[in-house]
């Protein structure tokens, strides 16, 4: 009996193998004809997989018969997928042939030159970030995904309302141009508050030019310019969903759908929703550590099919967004009162913008975008009310003749602005005078190719301000690259202009915890900058790739505007530096993957920026001496799990104190914030997310705000000349100011989200 029990346990193990054998999936993955090894092979939906051996061949084991989707991977080149049905596919091996991607350092950039071009062709230096680099790391809004992009600082602003800007190179915020879809509709009113309430389900990638731009964008593209490329209609996905949570109540959610309308036209269609109304006070001083917030936001984008492939694509967003923050017993009733301290922000802001091929057959563009931004805000007992309409128009002809790439453009924008302050008032009458400037421009560019690895690229743009009049910006951009493109050298020179409105960029001069002054009318600010890049690709003979790009940088300022925090501590002094700013400094990106699926993205940014006057030379209030930025990142193919860990650090800042007797310290700690996320795959459609923020729990210290306990300032004494006289009850002579903040008050927090995409 044993025997027959055994011989039928032997019978069945040998039917499962033989049933094993006939499901086991086999192949190959090619490049140019010759094996690659070390390639991942994919089940999807299975969380199986293998990896090539020195053949290139493959062997999966598979449980049933079905339908499967595998796909074939390899750092630098592109993943290739088949549909296979088992068992038939055991009749011939599943044969995948491999396509060079140059390991992402090769994408269709657009920001340098207004021209699709490949990264490498470029002269001009491009940064590209994709949407799974933001994904390591989710946040509600593109202001704080830029947080881990080497050389880029989100910069909050306000220890209150929590308003930022974006820095580049330790430049602030009013020299970025944001664009999105390569359109300046985030300028003014929107740099403060702009970047907020884009769909980031919709976000394809973003381009980052470090340096003047403005030959080709105009004013304000003086520090360098992030250009937000929105999805393809025809490319995006069908649907997708992405929704996630934080300990502290945040919510967050992005929709994206695609449809057509007829058959000529293809749409795209985008929501952000964003809701926190849970007052924290972890630090004590009685104010909210974050502002609380209710957004929402739609986004329209259509493509239209028209004969001979000529484009015309236009898109629209909404934005509206109602924010406070302030005493932890503030109310809307409170709003604009002197009892209870808060300060609250109601924006509405629309925006259009599209580009339009006219027809024949020469390649010429209209571009134009518009929006209007109103702005409701009260901070205390300081109502700021105020209104910006911007109209923008473009013409651009391109034409390649022999060695010659030839743009030539003619620009035209309309700015209206209008607010209740003295900025929009006649001195003489009071009366309102909203500020109207014409800013008609021209401009050409030259890329001369003297060979394939060789080219210059000659620029100049002559723009005439309806104020200030006529400004005269030009460029150089020569680049110098290998045979085979894995070495490229760029050097770049150019000039920058900007024409200030401090009202509508610096939050500081709107807080009311400060009077502001103007010892004179400004000027438009002026930069000449130099640029040298290096980046080198590196494949080794066991699949590892290894991606250099190294910078160093000097941009020298006239007219720079540098608002005066320090000869009184109750006043913002806005003038011309009679003197030059210098922001001068190195960079370096690295980027590194296995084919185990380990990944590692890092940068490193040492820089000095520095204010000379009168013979003294000072460093920059808010700017650190060195930043360094990281994910990393490793893929569990046959569990289908991503592990991500993010983060950044900061050297010492000096910080605005509010005069000798302030015992707060004058430069900031070093700091770093850290992040931590797994990603699980669900089949083909849905990601379940989850991690930690801010590991380290770092957050400044307790008394950033000066006088919390204070807002209004009724136990502050002051002298004739506006000074604070110190007195017992206030021996270090401060005043209620917020503007001492550097980084988030947001401690550590847990986080939970998901995603559902289907891509047809």
């Amino acid at each position: 009996m044993k025997f027959i029990y055994s011989l039928i346990l032997v019978l069945v193990l040998l039917a499962h193998e033989s049933i094993g054998q006939n499901q086991k999936l086999r192949g190959k993955v090619f490049f140019n004809g010759s094996p690659v090894e070390f390639a991942n092979v994919y089940v999807k939906g299975l969380s199986i997989g293998a990896v090539t051996d020195a053949e290139g061949s493959f062997s999966i084991q598979l449980a049933e018969a079905g339908n499967y989707t595998v796909q074939a991977s390899m750092v630098g080149y592109q993943t290739a997928q088949k549909q296979v049905k088992i068992p038939q596919a055991q009749l011939s091996e599943l044969v995948f042939e491999l396509e060079e991607m140059d390991g992402g350092l090769d994408e269709v950039v657009v920001s340098g030159t207004m021209q699709e071009v490949s990264k490498l062709d470029s002269p001009v230096p491009v940064e590209v970030y994709t949407a799974n680099f933001f994904r390591a790391n989710p946040t509600p809004s593109v202001f704080e995904s830029l947080q881990n992009v080497n050389g880029v600082r989100p910069q909050v602003n306000c220890n209150v309302c929590n308003t930022g800007d974006i820095h580049i190179n330790g430049l602030e915020g009013p020299y970025t141009m944001v664009l999105i879809d390569g359109m300046p509709i985030v300028s003014g009113l929107a740099t403060v508050y702009g970047l907020t309430g884009i769909p980031q389900a919709l976000i394809d990638r973003v381009e980052v030019v470090k340096g003047p731009a403005s030959t080709l964008y105009g004013s304000e593209a003086v520090g360098g310019l992030i250009n937000v490329i929105t999805k393809k209609p025809e490319l995006a996905p069908l649907v997708s969903t992405d929704f996630f949570a934080t300990g502290w109540g945040e919510m967050n959610l992005d929709l994206g759908l695609r449809s057509n309308w007829g058959e000529a036209i293809q749409s795209l269609t985008g929501v952000n929703a964003f809701y926190y109304d849970n007052p924290i006070d972890n630090n004590g001083d009685g104010f909210t550590d974050v502002t609380l917030s209710k957004r929402i936001s739609f986004f329209q984008k259509i493509n239209v099919q028209r004969s001979n492939n000529k484009l015309f694509t236009m898109a629209g967003r909404y934005v509206y967004e109602d924010r406070w923050g302030g005493e932890m017993n503030w109310t809307s009733a409170d709003r604009g009162g002197d009892q209870v301290y808060g300060e609250s922000i109601y924006t509405s802001r629309w925006e259009t913008f599209g580009t339009w091929q006219l027809p024949g057959s020469e390649h010429v563009n209209f571009q134009f975008s518009a929006n209007g931004h109103n702005q409701n805000s009260v901070y205390g007992t300081t109502i700021y009310k105020a209104d910006q309409y911007i109209g923008f128009g473009q013409l651009t002809w391109a034409k390649t003749a022999q060695k010659h790439g030839l743009l030539l453009g003619m620009a035209y924008r309309y700015t209206f602005y209008d607010d209740n302050t003295g900025a929009t008032s006649d001195l003489l009458s009071r009366e309102n005078n909203p500020s109207v400037i014409h800013l008609p421009g021209i401009f050409i560019q030259d890329e001369i190719k003297f060979n394939s690895n060789q080219s210059l690229l000659l620029g100049a743009r002559y723009d005439y301000n309806s104020i200030h009049g006529f400004i005269f910006s030009p460029r150089l951009n020569y680049k110098l690259s290998s045979d085979d493109k894995s070495l490229v050298f760029r050097l770049s020179a150019g000039n920058g202009f900007r024409v200030a409105n401090v009202f509508t960029e610096d939050h500081a001069a709107l807080t009311g915890a400060r009077e502001v002054i103007f010892e004179e009318e400004l000027k438009p600010e002026q930069s000449w900058n130099l640029n040298a890049n290096l980046v080198k690709k590196i494949y080794s003979d066991k699949g590892v790739f290894i991606g250099l790009d190294g910078s160093a940088f000097y941009t020298h300022f006239t007219n720079r505007i540098v608002p005066d925090y320090e000869t009184n501590p109750n006043q913002i002094i806005y003038a011309n530096l009679d003197g030059t700013a210098v922001s001068k400094g190195v960079s370096l990106n690295v980027d590194a993957a296995w084919p185990n699926g380990f990944t590692v993205t890092a940068g490193g940014t040492l820089m000095d920026v520095s204010i000379e006057e009168e013979g003294i030379t000072r460093r920059q209030l808010l700017t650190e001496r060195f930043s360094g930025v990281w994910s990393v990142g490793y893929e569990f193919f046959r569990l289908g799990l991503t592990v991500d860990y993010t983060g950044n650090v900061y050297s010492p800042m000096r910080l605005p104190l509010l005069g000798e007797l302030d015992d707060r310290p004058e430069y900031s700690p070093w700091y770093s914030l850290q992040n931590i996320q797994l990603t699980k795959s669900i089949g083909e459609k849905w990601e379940v997310f989850g991690g930690v923020k801010n590991l380290l729990n770092f957050t400044p210290a307790a008394n950033s705000i000066a006088r919390a306990f204070d807002p209004f300032d009724r136990g502050v004494d002051f002298a004739p000349d506006g000074s604070v006289i110190p007195t017992p009850g206030n021996p270090n002579a401060l005043t209620f100011d917020p503007t001492y903040v550097y980084a988030p008050n947001q401690g550590i927090r847990g986080f939970l989200g998901v995603r559902f995409t289907v891509l047809d």
